[in-house]
């Protein structure tokens, strides 16, 4: 218990550092210190990802607030009032407000998490591979809302995953192997099995935007708001700030809790409609954007509502909701156990121990953040041209330690660590990419399955009502992302 304790804290603060750092998030910390969690068992594994997920999401209202910068996309909206009070030096104040807000939304969605996600489980127990294939197309509707203005781009990202997830010796689903596809001569020794996944998102997500910053430059993000954050504050911080937030702070955590259960629909649109509902509901609507304790309340207790709704499909369903909920999949394929319906009943020592590992990184991420939040901000300040070679370093031995010293998986996180630059260069989306890579190969082998025990497409229209609540589900999912590409694109047009 001491080490699991011990690799929360260390996961904690590593997040913090990495969401407080601007061009650093939540899910370049899952990708770089995934690979070292190798040398771990399953448990102590998910206990150091854990502290990262959590502590990443919370270091992202650092730079929100004392630079007006989102350490991560779900922190958009704490810049509407953190910023402010910052300017009327309060910075201390409203870092702590969010502190507090982030710990309220994290224990609510914790609970949530406990109670909903073996419910689901049991349920999808008794699917069969039809079912299981069309769960997995209604996971892939997560492409189309990822898109964000960009329906062809993204959709188009999404397919090249699926694509190049199915290079390699082709292995039916029905046993035996066939003929190689998708692989030239000259790799068909190193790609038997197609891509290893780590590599592929340590490059994307790590290489490639290490490679981004580099190109725009690594000039310092300190200025006088972070150098002066040390003098004497306007109005300290009471825990009194929150007496009148009590169902601010409920609302907005259920709100970023069910977002974060729906598959693509992200942090920032769970910042965006818990603080539209604030200012809906605020007796002095017209004072938010000014710095109103409310509108930081909003935000930060969605932001953590968000990471235990996100674990909900993903262990009760194994639909990965969105980049960063995807690289925990990393975790479990390292140990060789797949998430999915029957992971909380076959592994519920693991079940256990990642529920009390997600309270314990909660109540560790306070404590950090609130007591040493001067030093913290601080980290703003850390030259980048120190922090990334490191990164680099870590990229690299993490790559080559996945297979026991395989260098063409270092060479895979050289080539999608730039695939992941040129994504951003031609406007792709590396998260639909990513998507659609992992999910690629169980697509094809749940409808070929499907397929050879009923000898009929029909199945997947008549099979029952499971299936038509599938279907349903999966038209809503489109036309609700279609209207919001559609919308986002209008605005941006507008704009």
């Amino acid at each position: 218990m001491i080490t699991i304790g011990i690799l929360i804290l260390l996961g904690v603060v590593g997040g913090i550092i990495f969401g407080a750092i601007p061009g650093m998030t939540a899910t370049m910390a899952l990708a770089v210190f995934l690979p070292l969690t190798y040398a771990f068992d399953l448990t102590e594994s998910l206990a150091l990802l854990i502290g990262l997920y959590v502590g990443g999401i919370s270091g992202g209202l650092v730079p929100a607030i004392l630079l007006n910068i989102p350490g991560t996309p779900s922190s958009i909206t704490t810049t509407f009032d953190g910023y402010p009070m910052t300017l009327k030096n309060q910075g201390e104040r409203a870092l702590k407000i969010g502190i507090a807000s982030s710990l309220v939304g994290g224990l609510i969605s914790w609970l949530i998490l406990w109670f909903f996600a073996p419910t689901l489980a049991s349920f999808a127990l008794d699917f069969t591979p039809v079912e299981k294939f069309l769960l997995i197309v209604f996971a892939l509707t997560v492409i189309i809302s990822l898109s964000k203005g960009g329906l062809i781009v993204g959709t188009f990202s999404g397919v090249l995953g699926i694509f190049i997830s199915l290079m390699g010796r082709h292995s039916s689903a029905l046993g035996g192997n066939n003929q190689f596809r998708l692989v030239p001569e000259f790799l068909k020794d190193t790609l038997d099995s197609g891509f290893t996944l780590l590599p592929v998102l340590i490059g994307l997500f790590a290489l490639g935007q290490i490679i981004e910053q580099c190109e725009i430059g690594m000039d310092s993000d300190c200025n006088t708001n972070v150098m002066s954050f040390t003098e004497k504050q306007e109005k300290k911080f009471s825990f009194r700030d929150l007496k009148d937030q009590k169902f601010n702070l409920i609302r907005s955590s259920v709100i970023g809790t069910f977002i974060g259960i729906l598959p693509g629909v992200g942090g920032s649109a769970a910042s965006i409609l818990s603080y539209s509902q604030a200012k809906n509901m605020s007796k002095k609507p017209e004072e938010l954007g000014k710095g109103a304790v409310e509108g930081v309340v909003a935000s930060e207790a969605s932001n953590n509502g968000l990471t235990g709704g996100a674990l909900i499909p993903l262990l009760s369903l194994g639909i990965p909701g969105d980049s960063t909920t995807a690289i925990l999949i990393g975790a479990f394929t390292l140990q060789g156990i797949a998430v999915g319906p029957t992971f909380i009943n076959n592994n519920p020592e693991t079940w256990n121990s990642l529920i009390w590992s997600l309270l314990v990184a909660n109540i560790l991420m306070f404590l950090v953040m609130f007591f040493a939040i001067k030093y913290i901000a601080k980290i703003i300040c850390v030259p980048k041209q120190i922090i990334y070679p490191i990164i680099v370093v870590m990229c690299a031995v993490g790559a080559y330690a996945i297979r026991y010293g395989v260098m063409f998986d270092i060479w895979t996180v050289m080539f999608f660590g730039f695939v992941g630059y040129m994504f951003s260069k031609l406007g792709l989306k590396s998260a639909p990419f990513l998507i659609g890579f992992i999910l690629g190969k169980e697509l094809e082998q749940n409808l070929l399955q499907s397929i050879f025990y009923y000898d009929s497409w029909s199945i997947f229209f008549t099979k029952g009502p499971i299936v038509w609540v599938l279907w349903a589900f999966i038209a809503i999912s489109l036309m609700v992302a279609i209207k919001e590409n559609i919308d986002h694109w209008k605005q941006s047009k507008k704009a």
